[in-house]
């Protein structure tokens, strides 16, 4: 009875202070900023954190990836919404509200792409604290957290308006890792689906572990998305702290980054499985304990990793074409606690969530070298931290 009381006052006070207040006057400007789009332009969803005040939410810009210029459009009003993700489709977008035991949750929006605008559908508790990435099937049934401080996965079935069940299940993991001040039990840190949606890879920055799942998909309402039976268990270099990852779009290598060790692991992907080739380090500075963000670019001849506490930047490499590996090939510095990046679907420019400097900064990229140059079309912004495109 508590629980659900609980629940429902989250959605009145989410629904009260959502984007629906917005005049006629506002929504005919949107509607002429959202209709004058070029063919280059796209949505950007930007996730904050609103717990030390100045940002209310999830904001909505549109965006030009060929100039960098963009346009203020909406704002939906949810709490510390620290990860996003737009379904398939992109009818629905996804964020986590990043907060502790027993009022963390995963909320739904829909989204209208006539002007630009998200509206709250409902929210779920996940059932462990922490939630800093959510992940979306490309069917678009089932949504998924990562838990950092609940040390956790947890699933939700979408239903067909796009709202999130309950979670069901819960998956708990248990272990630690050398370093006894950040790993000394499991800390889910980020979750994606394979390419070819077979498989689900979860990175634990607690254990030095990477779990993998056979992903069954959603063939009638109500199953599971993940067998828990088929999990299998890859090892990363003691000490590495697990974070975040990417696949090449070759479908051959992996890319994990390490927040402890500041190293990129690089590994051969091969039908779910990995093989540990390359460990190479993101910065000459020891210690950084802060590597947080890595893209390969879309035609996979880059990748980029962000560090942050000391020597905020964007760390460059070449990509091997043959092998996959890493040669370094510069390093961008950034604005302060550089948490999330993004690069545009046409592979032009690269946009960093600078979080304590309220910024996000826009570079161009070299698509000879691979690095970067400050365009001058920065958005100012309070505490930006994850950064997503739409198509418009």
């Amino acid at each position: 009875m508590k629980r659900n009381f609980f629940l429902a006052l989250i959605f009145v006070v989410l629904f009260t202070t959502c984007t629906g207040r917005k005049t006629k006057e506002d929504m005919d400007t949107m509607n002429k900023v959202v209709a004058s789009a070029t063919p280059s332009d796209v949505f950007l969803l930007v996730g904050t954190y609103t717990s030390e005040g100045g940002s209310q939410g999830i904001y909505v810009y549109k965006f030009d990836t060929e100039t960098g210029k963009s346009d203020s459009l909406s704002l939906a009003e949810t709490v510390n919404p620290s990860y996003l993700v737009v379904s398939t489709d992109e009818k629905f977008v996804y964020a986590v509200s990043e907060n502790g035991d027993g009022n963390s949750t995963a909320t739904a929006f829909a989204f209208d792409k006539g002007n630009g605008v998200l509206k709250l559908l409902n929210s779920s508790l996940t059932e462990g604290s922490g939630p800093c990435y959510i992940e979306v099937d490309k069917a678009g049934k089932s949504v998924l957290t990562a838990n950092y401080g609940g040390g956790s996965i947890s699933v939700f079935q979408v239903k067909d308006d796009g709202t999130l069940s309950s979670a069901e299940p819960v998956i708990n993991f248990k272990g630690s890792g050398p370093d006894s001040s950040r790993q000394k039990r499991s800390h889910l840190h980020s979750i994606r689906f394979s390419p070819d949606e077979r498989f689900l890879f979860a990175a634990d920055l607690g254990t030095d572990k990477i779990y993998r799942y056979n992903a069954i998909g959603s063939v009638f309402k109500g199953q599971p998305v993940l067998s828990q039976e088929s999990v299998k268990e890859f090892s990363a270099p003691a000490g590495t702290g697990p974070r975040h990852f990417d696949f090449h779009p070759g479908g051959k290598y992996f890319y994990l980054l390490g927040e402890l060790s500041g190293d990129v692991i690089v590994y051969d992907y091969d039908e779910g499985d990995l093989k540990e080739k390359q460990v190479i380090a993101t910065d000459s500075v020891e210690g950084l304990r802060g590597s947080a963000d890595i893209h390969v670019s879309p035609d996979g001849k880059f990748l980029y990793a962000s560090n942050r506490l000391k020597a905020d930047g964007i760390a460059i490499f070449s990509i091997d074409p043959e092998n996959g590996t890493l040669t370094k090939a510069g390093y961008q510095p950034t604005g302060r606690h550089p948490r999330n990046f993004v690069i545009t679907p046409n592979g032009k420019l690269l946009l960093v969530a600078s979080r304590d400097d309220n910024r996000i900064q826009v570079f161009r990229i070299d698509n000879k070298t691979g690095l970067l140059t400050d365009t001058g079309q920065g958005i100012s912004i309070s505490k930006p931290v994850c950064l997503k495109f739409a198509a418009m």
